[in-house]
């Protein structure tokens, strides 16, 4: 028989321990988030689905963007044992400086619809993060406000070739005015891809307001109220606003572009030339031979061709082909610090992450980025310390395994003579 007594009340605060509310709305919110996944919940209750959606969704069946999270997902890690690993160090050099970790934020359009804090709230979280941040062309905050937001951080512009070239070679210069040190040259969106949640629901700059849109506006008014309370959203890089996402990136690119405006963008660039939207081994190994400082593995987080090259998949092929002679980095699907270590130990150098960041925007402004990059940074660490390697340098492929899921069908040559 268990004998049972009653507690005194001065062992009470022995035996239990009260936790003392939080009384920030916003930061109870963002100290719940314990991963990417649960940033990405709050940010859909708390954000219009038009604006939640352009940032969830890819491009027709989406098929790019799951492949390139379940590829992910078939990671198999491969530890060692007995080492010491009480001191982590995540940072790494990438381009000729350094960053306090092995990701930066990925450009990304029209962010300012996401959450009003937008670019400003992703510069100046980089920026106290020690990370690059790169600003898209289709950005909703300036050149320079984004410099003057991370003065003493490392910041990138991302370039779309248009087809009036003055425009973007405007931009290339006031770029390198305001003393940003890397370019990505962008080479996967000739046209626009078929981003069929965002014709679904009308997205457009500025947004269209419908039955529907008011309607899901009633349980978001913080959302209506920034937005219409904040300076107008628009491109800050560009005079042309009106139309929809396609409207408006079929005026931007131009399907002629070629390695001609490569060149014309090389001589004109005083800083890293990095090529953006690599996804086969051959253009990776041409775009070595003719010198770039780098290349990114990217299918445009699944938002361009559907059924695109996973880029995870595509990068040990390629890190093995030209991984010394020219930096690699990764993006697409990373939601987790483990696909961040995973990409490294199979020869990246550096790796992307967009939705992530804008998950943690929608959920909380400056604040949810902040915690965005925390959770991966924590990610990071925990991963490396249960690998058991004290720096990203000490990763190689030894230390993953992908599991395969998708292979190319071997076909019998008999019935293709």
């Amino acid at each position: 028989m268990t004998t049972r007594q009653m507690p005194k009340p001065s062992e009470i605060f022995d035996l239990v321990q009260f936790k003392r509310p939080e009384l920030d709305p916003r930061k109870r919110r963002l100290d719940s988030a314990l991963t990417i996944d649960d940033l990405r919940a709050i940010a859909k209750r708390r954000t219009p689905a038009a604006a939640f959606d352009y940032t969830d969704g890819g491009a027709e069946g989406e098929l790019s963007l799951a492949r390139a999270r379940q590829a992910f997902e078939d990671v198999e890690f491969h530890p060692s044992i007995l080492n010491d690993v009480s001191a982590i160090d995540p940072s790494t050099t990438i381009l000729g400086d350094g960053s306090a970790l092995p990701f930066g934020i990925a450009p990304t359009g029209f962010t300012r619809l996401m959450q009003t804090e937008g670019e400003i709230a992703g510069a100046s979280a980089a920026g106290a993060a020690g990370i690059p941040f790169s600003l898209s062309t289709l950005g909703t905050t300036s050149i320079e406000d984004v410099r003057d937001a991370n003065p003493a951080g490392r910041n990138w512009f991302q370039l779309y070739v248009m087809r009036q070239r003055e425009i973007s070679y405007q931009l290339v210069e006031r770029a390198a005015a305001a003393g940003y040190d890397t370019l990505f040259f962008t080479v996967d969106t000739p046209v626009a891809g078929a981003r069929l949640r965002d014709k679904r629901n009308g997205f457009s700059i500025p947004p269209q307001v419908s039955l529907g849109t008011v309607l899901d506006a009633i349980p978001r008014p913080w959302w209506w109220w920034d937005f219409l309370t904040t300076r107008k959203l628009e491109f800050a890089s560009l005079s042309s606003t009106g139309g929809t996402v396609g409207e408006l990136l079929d005026s931007a690119m131009d399907p002629t572009i070629s390695f001609d405006d490569l060149e014309i963008i090389r001589r004109m660039w005083p800083g890293k030339l990095v090529v953006k939207g690599v996804q086969t081994l051959d253009d990776a190994r041409k775009l070595t031979d003719l010198g770039v400082d780098g290349i990114v593995l990217s299918n445009h987080g699944g938002r361009q061709l559907d059924r695109a090259p996973v880029p995870f998949h595509l990068l040990p092929t390629v890190a093995r082909e030209v991984g010394a002679d020219t930096e690699i980095m990764v993006d697409t699907g990373i939601m987790n610090g483990a696909d961040i270590v995973a990409s490294l130990a199979l020869g990246a150098r550096f790796t992307l992450i967009g939705r992530a960041y804008l998950y943690g925007l929608m959920a909380g402004g400056r604040a949810g980025v902040d915690r965005a990059i925390s959770i991966l940074a924590e990610q990071v660490t925990r991963t490396m310390q249960l690998l058991e390697v004290n720096t990203v340098d000490e990763l190689g492929p030894e230390h993953v395994t992908q599991l395969t899921r998708l292979a190319p069908r071997t076909l019998d040559p008999a019935l293709h003579v």
